[in-house]
């Protein structure tokens, strides 16, 4: 057997009606929180690349002989270079990925600070009979 929902009523006694401005915010909030799950697995995938860096920084270190050149992965293709020259594009492909993700932070913030000025108008208007956890 469903149990219905019963709807909260604001201070005059009426369930409060949906506009068509507070269906563009509702649209807007789930665009965004879209957005949001989409920066975080970036982040996510960016910090696992800079750990494998630091592996391969790592690995590098314990090499005995200094003189072999060392494969190093771009794209589909392995090229081969020198010690200095792997751990100079470690080093150029650390600092890209730090851009990226500082980016992505503070796009992440801007994110976050409209969905809350979104949160604060809906449930202002809607309370409890609205459910925008993300």
């Amino acid at each position: 057997m469903a149990t219905a929902q019963k709807l909260k009523m604001d201070e005059d006694g009426e369930v409060p009606k949906v506009t068509f401005e507070d269906q563009k915010k509702i649209n807007l909030f789930a665009q965004r929180n879209i957005e949001l799950n989409e920066l975080k697995a970036k982040l996510g995938d960016i910090k696992k690349k800079l750990e494998n860096i630091d592996d391969a920084e790592s690995e590098m270190m314990m090499l005995d002989d200094e003189g072999d050149d060392i494969p190093f992965q771009i794209g589909e293709v392995f090229v081969e270079n020198s010690p200095e020259a792997t751990q100079e594009l470690l080093d150029k492909l650390r600092e890209m990925l730090n851009q990226r993700a500082e980016d992505l932070v503070s796009k992440e913030g801007e994110i976050v600070g409209v969905m809350k000025d979104l949160k604060t108008h809906l449930y202002a208007k809607f309370g409890d009979n609205i459910n925008l956890e993300s």
